[in-house]
């Protein structure tokens, strides 16, 4: 497996993790973004981590596919720096994971390489968030490094927050 950034090469891949992604809330937010236009969908996510026309309330993030055998099979999208409401409800990372290989330990494999890219890139102290009724994630989190810092109540669910420390 390896994280990638975006390309044309997986237009077809990407698709169709949209389409068995179905009605289900998509993580990370750049899925979420309009994809017809494919080329637009790249130059988004590009800008995105260039902090080209994002909204103000928004930081530079980067957003990587995992891809195994020609498919995305996660994806990833980290944010360079937090500002306060992030830092307290968002973190530095969020993911997903393909339906299809859900439960198989990939999200374990996205999370410790999104760790790693974002240490490459000098973030020592990661805070990564999730809702606390999540035990697939917060337990991946901990095997990851995170030490529970806080839980928070935030629109009706309550947020635990982590911080992984990094040398």
């Amino acid at each position: 497996m390896q994280l990638i950034l975006p390309t044309v090469k997986y237009q077809k891949s990407y698709i169709s993790y949209i389409k068995e992604l179905g009605d289900e809330e998509r993580y990370p937010f750049p899925l979420d973004f309009e994809y017809e236009d494919f080329i637009e969908l790249l130059n988004k996510i590009d800008n995105y981590a260039n902090g080209i026309n994002i909204p103000k309330d928004a930081v530079p993030s980067s957003t990587y596919w995992l891809i195994e055998n020609n498919e995305i099979i996660g994806v990833t999208n980290l944010r360079h720096s937090l500002n306060q409401q992030i830092e307290f409800c968002g973190g530095h990372i969020g993911l997903g994971v393909r339906p299809s290989y859900r439960g198989k330990g990939v999200g374990n494999i996205l999370l410790a390489k999104s760790i790693d890219k974002l240490n490459s890139i000098g973030v020592k102290v990661i805070h990564i968030h999730c809702y606390k009724e999540n035990a697939a994630s917060s337990s991946m989190i901990v095997a990851n490094g995170g030490k529970l810092d806080s839980e928070i109540s935030y629109n009706d669910n309550i947020i635990q927050r982590f911080i992984v420390s990094v040398s």
